[in-house]
């Protein structure tokens, strides 16, 4: 197993366990915790896969991914009500997978010789298109949309470590825990610390 398919299942692992608290916020039945859990798992990257153009999808050419996501859901089906604060928990477990599909997504655009344009939208694609998804489909506020707060922003700066790490002649191992260790601090100091971009605000209107 190469690093890239580990960061992948990695993901995968911790997205579907965020898309299965979602579904428990949702009052799902087993089957819609299953298809949200599966869905943010492997959505980022089946996006990023269809834009880079691999044939097949990784989880087409290997169905671990959607099983391990599937396990994921029943397991947190029969488990959730044990948890004090699934809101906390889906917003931490996020912050992780996000961190880890970055890099994944980073890694893999690298490995087929994009540029760093390319492995900085790919690295933010893997990351926050399974989560959105996720959200949307369940009639949350998308962690990824909500105001001033960094993710995309954390997404794009874990990414550009990566590219910075491999222009000083890291090797992979390097650039990709950069990668990861950035985009996680800028989360994790978003949910902590209350870190914010400016926000738009609508000026009144003149007298």
């Amino acid at each position: 197993m190469t690093l890239i398919t580990a960061l992948d299942l990695a993901s995968v692992l911790v997205f579907a366990i965020t898309g299965a608290l979602v579904g428990a916020r949702a009052q799902l039945d087993v089957v819609g915790f299953a298809f949200v859990a599966c869905l943010t798992a492997v959505g980022g990257g089946t996006v990023r896969d269809l834009l880079l153009g691999r044939d097949p999808v990784f989880w087409i050419a290997d169905g671990t991914p959607v099983a391990l996501a599937a396990l994921v859901a029943l397991i947190v089906f029969f488990t959730h009500h044990l948890l004090q604060s699934r809101l906390t928990w889906i917003v931490w477990l996020d912050a992780v997978a996000l961190s880890v599909a970055v890099a994944a997504g980073v890694g893999v655009a690298a490995g087929l010789g994009q540029g760093i344009w390319v492995q900085l939208v790919m690295g933010i694609v893997t990351g926050s298109m399974g989560g959105l998804m996720r959200d949307v489909v369940c009639n949350e506020v998308p962690l990824v949309l909500k105001q001033g707060e960094l993710y995309v922003t954390a997404a794009l700066a874990g990414g550009a470590a990566a590219v910075l790490a491999r222009e000083l002649g890291a090797g992979q191992w390097p650039v990709l825990a950069a990668c990861a260790a950035v985009t996680f601090g800028l989360r994790a100091g978003s949910i902590r610390y209350g870190w914010r971009l400016p926000s738009f605000r609508a000026r009144p209107p003149r007298s």
